[in-house]
This record gives structure tokens, sequence and C-alpha cells, in this order.
């Protein structure tokens, strides 16, 4: 199975994707935990052009273009390696996350990323859960953790605003693959309803 985790910077989907991995392991299942951008070497240093930096760095189209070709590097040698030899895969965001980020909050870019995304990656993953929590107080959870990695924190409230109405989007836009699961509460208590809907 190929399970990604999707929402705002700061809604607890690195530690759900991470928690989910380590409770599938513990039924027995062989599973890689991965993340984008990123998950391979080549689509790792690709990551740091787009995770750092000011927030205007790049436009939303170069985002578009630097996002897909670190996701089909994570693709040919991370993804389609391990669902071959029949492991599960979690992925920390993928093809949603620039379907919203630039798609859809950075400029009108739609019909764009859903193009570069037929031609160069054409798989999606068989469930998708979005953390949903309010922006406030994701955007203060961001914040709050420091380092070199916040550049798209850097845009503000109102950017992260949008990103929550874009990712609940996706839930209504794709009913079969994407589940809405309610970020807020104890790290437990959200893992215990994706397990619930997983």
């Amino acid at each position: 199975m190929f399970i990604s985790f999707e929402g705002i910077d700061g809604c607890g989907k690195s530690t759900q994707a991470r928690l989910l991995a380590e409770a599938l392991q513990a039924e027995g299942r062989a599973v890689v935990l991965t993340r984008e951008p990123g998950g391979s070497p080549g689509a790792e240093e690709i990551r740091r052009l787009l995770v750092e930096g000011a927030g205007e760095r790049w436009s939303a189209e170069t985002e578009c273009l630097l996002f897909t070709a670190a996701r089909r590097d994570h693709l040919e040698r991370t993804i389609r390696p391990a669902l071959a030899a029949g492991r599960t895969v979690i992925t920390d965001r993928f093809a949603d996350s620039t379907r919203v980020y630039q798609g859809a909050t950075r400029g009108d870019l739609r019909g764009l990323v859903d193009r570069m995304h037929d031609l160069a990656i054409g798989v999606e993953p068989d469930l998708t859960f979005v953390i949903d929590l309010d922006p406030e107080t994701a955007l203060g959870r961001g914040n709050a953790r420091g380092g070199a990695e916040d550049r798209f924190e850097s845009l503000g409230l109102s950017f992260q605003q949008r990103l929550a109405q874009g990712f609940r989007a996706l839930a209504d836009e794709f009913p079969a693959r994407v589940r809405l699961i309610d970020g807020s509460g104890t790290q437990a208590e959200v893992a215990a309803r994706i397990q619930a809907a997983l």
C-alpha cells in the first residue's frame, strides 16, 4: 500500500506518519517511511533549494518544476522499488502538496501542476490522510520548531489559512482516496483516528 500524509506546516503530519509506520511495523509489516521533498539522495539535494531561504526565493512556476523533479527521483529510487518488493510506503507529503501550495495558493497553477504530474509522475497514493488543524495553532508549532526549514512558515498566517482551505478541498475532490483527520488533541488521539480510518 502507498499512503501519504498531507496538511499545513506544523499540523503534526510528520509525527503521525512516523507513528503509523511504527504501528504497522509492530504488526509485522515491512514499511518504508519517507518524505517530500526528499526521500532519495537527489531529491534531498533539491529539498534544500525548496525549504530554505527567503519566502519569495522562487516563483510558483519554478517551485512546480523543482518539486516535480524531486518527486520523480523519489518515485524512481525509493517508492517504486519498495512497492515492487511488497513493502508499505508511507510518505510525509506527495503530489497533493504541490496541488495546494503551488496550484492553489502561490498562483493559479493547478492546471500546470496536474499536467506536469500526469507527464512526469502518473501515480497517486492508495490513501491520503490530511491532518486538519487550526492554522494559527499549526503556525505556532511550526515557528516553535525553529531551524532553517521555515521558508513556507515565513509567508505568514494568511498563507497557512489558504493552505488549510486547499487541503480541505482535496477531501471533496478525491473522496475515494483522501481522508480528513481532525488534528486536535494528543498525538495518541490523532493516531487513533488515523488507525480507525485505515
